[in-house]
């Protein structure tokens, strides 16, 4: 498509239509990790608005690009779903100021290293990433059913035929969109099966409007407001390497992006694409909210609309700044149901895990070795996810480490992939499949 200027009206429109496009996505991340650490309303709240808020100016830092920072690319940043296990892990085990710890030292880490990511990249071949994603999909599965039956397993209501019906109806919604949506209706078919099964839920009782009452108009985002970080090492390696993976994923987003708009990336292009993120996810840590990594989805956004400048996205990014500084709308995500919740996550994870089954279609896997590497990855990943307690008698900091799937999966796959094919590497990306290789970030359908 040719690439035009848009006036400022049209322009705000299609930043509302990136903002929808990424809202659910990114809002979800939060909503998972407040409940398993059993946050209050007025703490969900904030995190939620906070994490809106986060979003916009992380996208800011992308599409405002200087020579320091920022790839320039109309994109647009979330949460990363592949860090909710991790995170949640952390949090269970130590507390939230050291979960908070994690992300600012990756942060840090990821800003660091940005120049020198291009050699560090060839550790993620398709072989591991693809591994990684699987098992980050599969992990989470667990996750969707437990809200599916209601949230809770000790409630009298668990697995009752109303938390059912409500999660079933969400799914149905959000095929039916997937299915017969064209367009920007199916780009939001999450979004519509959550609204969709909260009104539903509504209309049967199950939803309370007390905490969006008791929300205040207008906040101030607070540095450091669940306290002050603690750092601790197993929890700083683990945000590490899944920083890592995000990054691989985030390379596909930028040549995709660059592929669209008819933009070649330089190695100095990616650079500052990954400072940005690194900045990103400092910020996220230091207002206590999580790690930010490139959203694909908004790429078919700017495909389908043939408006290829930055201008639609930063209209975006002041929406979400706008938005993260009214609790009301953040309050208005909290009330939602776990059985929408668990309807929506059922959808979005069974996809991730689909997802990096194609990345793995690049393996030849006619080969043992590449065989063996993402097998064992596989069975550990998921063995410790389904028994987490067989690590139970070891040292606090191992047990983070060994406990969580998708981390041991991580070390396990990069680790046996240089063992059996250091002589002979594997391909990195495909570039020109970066698109379809990192839709799993969000969840996307």
């Amino acid at each position: 498509m040719k690439q035009q200027d848009v006036s400022a009206p049209k322009a705000a429109v299609l930043g509302l239509q990136h903002l929808l496009a990424m809202y659910s996505g990114s809002v979800l991340v939060p909503i998972l990790i407040g409940t398993a650490l059993h946050f209050s309303s007025e703490q969900m709240t904030y995190l939620v608005s906070i994490d809106i808020f986060m979003c916009g100016l992380a996208t800011a830092l992308q599409v405002f690009a200087n020579k320091f920072f920022g790839i320039g690319l109309p994109v647009v940043l979330g949460c990363a779903v592949q860090a909710v296990t991790p995170l949640i892990a952390i949090g269970q085990k130590f507390d939230i100021q050291t979960m908070y710890g994690a992300i600012i030292a990756a942060g840090l880490f990821v800003f660091l290293i940005s120049g020198l990511f291009a050699k560090l990249r060839r550790l993620f071949p398709p072989l591991v990433t693809g591994t990684l994603i699987t098992v980050i999909g599969l992990s989470l599965i667990p996750v969707a059913f437990q809200n599916l039956g209601g949230g809770n397993t000790a409630a009298k209501d668990y697995g009752s035929m109303a938390n059912l019906a409500v999660g079933a109806f969400t799914v149905l919604l959000i095929l039916a969109f997937n299915v017969w949506g064209r367009g920007f209706i199916r780009s939001i078919a999450i979004l519509i099966g959550m609204v969709g099964g909260s009104v539903l839920a509504g209309l049967m009782g199950m939803i309370s409007f007390q905490p969006v009452i008791e929300a205040s108009w207008f906040h101030v985002p607070t540095p450091f407001y669940f306290g002050v970080p603690h750092f601790e090492w197993s929890s700083i390696l683990t945000m590490i390497l899944i920083s890592l993976v995000s990054m691989v994923e985030s390379t596909g987003v930028f040549f995709a992006l660059g592929d669209v708009v008819g933009r070649k990336i330089e190695s100095q292009d990616l650079k500052k694409g990954y400072r940005a993120e690194g900045l990103a996810v400092l910020l996220g840590g230091i207002f206590n909210t999580f790690p930010y990594t490139t959203f694909s989805q908004n790429v078919g956004l700017v495909q389908l609309s043939g408006i290829k400048t930055r201008k639609p996205v930063m209209f975006s990014a002041l929406f979400l700044v706008l938005l993260g500084l009214l609790p009301k709308i953040g309050a208005l995500a909290t009330i939602i149901p776990n059985p929408v919740l668990g309807g929506a996550m059922l959808v979005m994870f069974g996809m991730v895990a689909v997802q990096g089954i194609r990345m793995l279609q690049q393996v030849d896997f006619h080969n043992d070795k590449n065989l063996l590497v993402s097998a064992i990855s596989i069975g550990l990943g998921l063995g410790v996810t389904v028994q987490p307690d067989i690590v139970q008698f070891l040292p606090k900091t191992l047990q983070l480490l060994f406990s969580s799937g998708i981390l041991l999966a991580s070390i396990s796959a990069v680790g046996l992939n240089l063992l059996f094919n250091a002589k002979k590497p594997q391909p990195e990306l495909d570039e020109q499949d970066g698109l379809n290789e990192t839709d799993q970030k969000e969840g996307r359908p």
